[in-house]
């Protein structure tokens, strides 16, 4: 009897420990019970985009090291006390007394620490940003990295914004629903006709060819297109009228960076529009030489993916 009794406590003990199975949430672990504060949030874990282990508690203080990252915070119901020089070409509703820590590749970190941040969001592709890592580490800074090239990388950053805010809601408006208007129209280029397209980026002083690893260069490959700068490496290093003419692509896009427009078309005019040969080129006789809107592909069009993605199609095919 005394066994018995024995064998069936062990059987009561593992049956109620064991009936709830659920999986784990690894980038969410609740906050310890206090006094709710504001900038309060669940704390969530995530790996940022140079693989560091990030832990975010407090959102109070936060500061978003570019203009488009500033945007991106903003979109996901964050709130920001500093930013850099370049968020004003975004266009934001920002506070009268935000801080400024310098320029995109110019930040001050003096100005940075002196803000005692909860959280600095910085880029992976600035190595002006990953040299900053262990000096505000040791100021007990946390730092989070992001790299968004493509639109799945601005999704997944949304993600991980919308959660530290604890808005789903914003991960719907800004994220999913760009994301099903985007495959709509990627769906609608299949079965059309593969144009060739040359990808130009000009600047002050210099134009260069741009594959499909880039940002427009992506979404164009992802309407369909063949970039001539994807067969032919050359011509990311040499920009040659001569392979120019020999692919003769369909498409000529151009997408201007840079503080003055003026000298980015001067650098146009110098290094290929003045050529006598450019004239004859298939694009150009059609009228498919074609400037695309800086905003949308050349800074991160963020929550303006879809009109992106929207442009090229009216662009491509809207009418055949």
């Amino acid at each position: 009897m005394k066994k018995a009794l024995c064998i069936l406590l062990a059987c009561l003990f593992i049956l109620t420990s064991g009936c709830a199975f659920s999986a784990p949430k690894p980038s969410a672990t609740p906050a310890p019970a206090s006094e709710p504060t504001r900038g309060a949030v669940e704390r969530i874990s995530f790996t940022d985009a140079v693989g560091h282990d990030v832990e975010v508690s407090e959102t109070d203080r936060v500061v978003a090291a570019s203009g488009s990252f500033a945007q991106l915070w903003l979109l996901s119901g964050g709130t920001l006390i500093g930013t850099t020089e370049d968020a004003l070409s975004y266009g934001l509703e920002l506070p009268a007394d935000i801080a400024s820590v310098g320029s995109l590749h110019g930040i001050s970190l003096e100005s940075l620490i002196a803000l005692e941040p909860q959280l600095v969001i910085l880029s992976a592709d600035i190595s002006a940003h990953t040299a900053m890592y262990e000096q505000l580490t040791d100021a007990g800074i946390p730092v989070a990295y992001f790299s968004v090239e493509v639109f799945e990388d601005y999704l997944a950053a949304l993600k991980i914004f919308t959660d530290i805010n604890g808005r789903p809601d914003l991960y719907e408006e800004n994220g999913l629903r760009l994301q099903s208007e985007i495959n709509d129209i990627i769906a609608r280029a299949q079965g059309k006709p593969s144009p060739s397209v040359l990808l130009l980026r000009a600047g002050a002083g210099k134009v260069v060819a741009r594959n499909s690893d880039t940002m427009a260069g992506a979404m164009l490959r992802d309407m369909g297109c063949v970039n001539i700068a994807d067969r032919d490496n050359g011509l990311l290093d040499n920009l040659s009228m001569e392979v120019i003419l020999q692919e003769d692509p369909d498409y000529i896009f151009v997408v201007t960076m840079g503080e003055s427009e003026e000298k980015a078309q001067q650098a146009l005019e110098e290094t290929l529009l003045s050529n006598p040969a450019w004239a004859g080129l298939t694009a150009v006789k059609n009228g498919h030489y074609i400037s695309l809107p800086k905003a949308l592909f050349h800074l991160k069009p963020n929550n303006r993916w879809n009109e992106a993605y929207g442009l090229l199609w009216d662009t491509l095919y809207a009418g055949s």
